[in-house]
């Protein structure tokens, strides 16, 4: 066959299809929502056990595939909004996916019993969000210490002791600093604080290592030789190797070498006493070009780069740049105290900030954070230990959520949490000119709230009574479902970044009106056997 045979599913049959699938993820995710909340069990092959254990909605909307093939074009459309909602702000993909569905239930409802046009309608709720956005903005509060400590353990799912962790380490590194999760070693979680550049590349021979007890190279006063050539032959830094041993002075190189000139600069380490260290450049691609850059600056030295065309025969000592010290193991670098000129790294550090607000990809906004810290000199590690792979796993989610959340709630501050903030601006929608519209987006940011309270098993008569509370109340006011308490959000400990919430609305009013203006829907012809 010369062609690819299409399926078309059309008007009421389409929307059915596109509810449907809506409705199946919505319900597999947002069963985590809150802290009374569930675990989703995921059959998985590239986990241990083919088993994931997890709270974290954007893995169980992953996790998600359905057989017929609108359903699950529907599942990729509400999987999307929850994923740029993680990306952009590191959390809230729960809240994405409830707002999304009630707004496409409500919306095809509406357009289904009123005769109305589907473009205007889409274009009402937009103005609505908008202007829901502005009111949060104008509404959150800064972040203060305490707000820290409260944010990290509500999002790490109210675990104290993790939410104490993620909140030092937070303090310790600063508000530029970088703070990374991995995977502990051992069943203990805990935090490490670098205070300078942290490189993911060891010292290149053992015979460098001068403290055996700690297998690591240790350099005070160092000077700094940067370039992406392989160094094949040592004559090419003869110009600077010269005065490094005549005058007694240190020496780290970040550069690749080949097998001669590593016998040679071990020779002479172990012979001479020559204080030397070599570690191969970190990153690959255009990511090591970034951070070699980024080097140079911090310590006040010379990148020579090939694709710049610069020649390492022609390097001097003044190409070299100086720290105060470096930490060398068989498995990273730290790098303390860079003679860089301040104003220069202030003003890359102001771009780099412009160039991390700018993208929309997860993995380019951490590299961006990574670069901000390696300038500024701060990066926290927290390591997450279990009993059990799967606990580890579980754990994991529950700790890089609260991350990412801490670190939205100190770009941009906090609001009440626990879904009331949504919930009030939604009530405030009810007097809007466009009374359909209106009436949408308002039951919708209800949503997240009410589901809240479903998870930590309150009735339908509890949960309009307590709306009831909401309604009549001061804007902080909310109500804590894990004990049971009708009080001051802020005072409770009960926020929410307002780079979480504000995200959240705006990515799943965007899949939900991409959704409810749709009519046809072409896909693969599948065989059913």
């Amino acid at each position: 066959m010369s062609y690819t045979p299409k399926d078309l599913v059309l008007h009421e049959e389409a929307r059915t299809k596109l509810k449907s699938g809506i409705r199946k993820i919505s319900e597999a995710v947002k069963s985590t929502l809150g802290p009374g909340g569930n675990t989703v069990v995921i059959e998985s092959p590239a986990h241990t056990h083919g088993i994931t254990v997890t709270k974290d909605g954007v893995t169980v909307a992953k996790a998600v595939q359905l057989l017929d093939p609108v359903e699950n074009l529907a599942v990729q459309m509400m999987r999307e909004s929850s994923q740029n909602t993680a990306n952009i702000a590191g959390d809230g993909t729960t809240t994405a996916i409830v707002l999304a569905e009630s707004i496409v239930k409500e919306g095809l409802k509406h357009l289904a019993e009123n005769n109305i046009s589907s473009n205007k309608y889409i274009k009402s709720i937009n103005e609505y969000t908008d202007r829901v956005i502005k009111n949060l903005e104008s509404v959150s509060k800064k972040l203060s210490k305490k707000g820290l400590l409260d944010v990290a353990t509500i999002s790490a799912n109210n675990d104290k002791d993790l939410g104490k962790i993620i909140a030092d380490t937070y303090l310790e590194v600063g508000t530029d600093g970088v703070v990374t999760v991995e995977n502990s070693q051992n069943d203990q979680t805990f935090s490490e604080v670098h205070k300078g550049i942290q490189l993911k590349r060891g010292w290149g021979a053992n015979s460098f290592v001068n403290n055996q007890k700690k297998d690591e190279c240790v350099l005070d006063d160092c000077y700094v030789l940067l370039s992406d050539h392989v160094i094949s032959n040592v004559l090419q830094i003869e110009n600077v190797l010269k005065p490094i041993i005549n005058g007694g002075h240190k020496l780290l190189i970040i550069a690749s070498c080949s097998a001669n000139v590593m016998n040679t600069l071990s020779a002479n380490v172990v012979r001479n006493g020559l204080k030397l260290c070599q570690i191969e450049p970190p990153q690959f691609g255009y990511k090591r070009h970034e951070l070699m850059n980024d080097i140079a600056v911090a310590t006040g030295g010379k990148y020579f780069a090939e694709e710049t065309g610069d020649d390492l025969n022609l390097i001097r000592m003044e190409d070299l740049g100086r720290i105060d010290k470096v930490i060398a193991s068989r498995d990273e670098t730290i790098m303390i105290g860079g003679h860089g000129d301040e104003a220069v790294i202030k003003e890359r550090v102001k771009e780099l900030k412009v160039q991390k607000d700018n993208t929309k990809s997860k993995p380019e906004v951490v590299f961006m954070s990574e670069r901000i810290a390696c300038l500024n000199g701060a990066i926290g590690v927290i390591y997450v230990g279990g009993n059990s792979d799967i606990e580890q796993k579980e754990k994991y989610d529950r700790v890089d959520d609260a991350v990412c959340a801490v670190r939205s709630a100190l770009d941009e501050g906090i609001l009440p949490g626990g879904g009331v903030t949504l919930w009030r601006e939604g009530h405030k929608l009810l007097d809007g000119e466009d009374q359909l519209a209106a009436e949408n987006l308002s039951e919708s940011m209800k949503a997240p709230f009410r589901t809240i309270m479903m998870n930590a098993g309150l009735s339908d008569g509890d949960i309009k009574e307590i709306e009831g509370l909401v309604s009549n109340s001061d804007s902080k006011m909310g109500y804590d479902v894990k004990d049971g308490m009708f009080g001051d959000m802020y005072k409770m400990g009960i926020l929410d970044p307002l780079k979480v919430t504000k995200n959240a609305l705006k990515n799943s009013v965007s899949v939900a009106t991409t959704i409810l203006s749709t009519n046809a829907i072409i896909t693969m012809a599948r065989e059913i056997k």
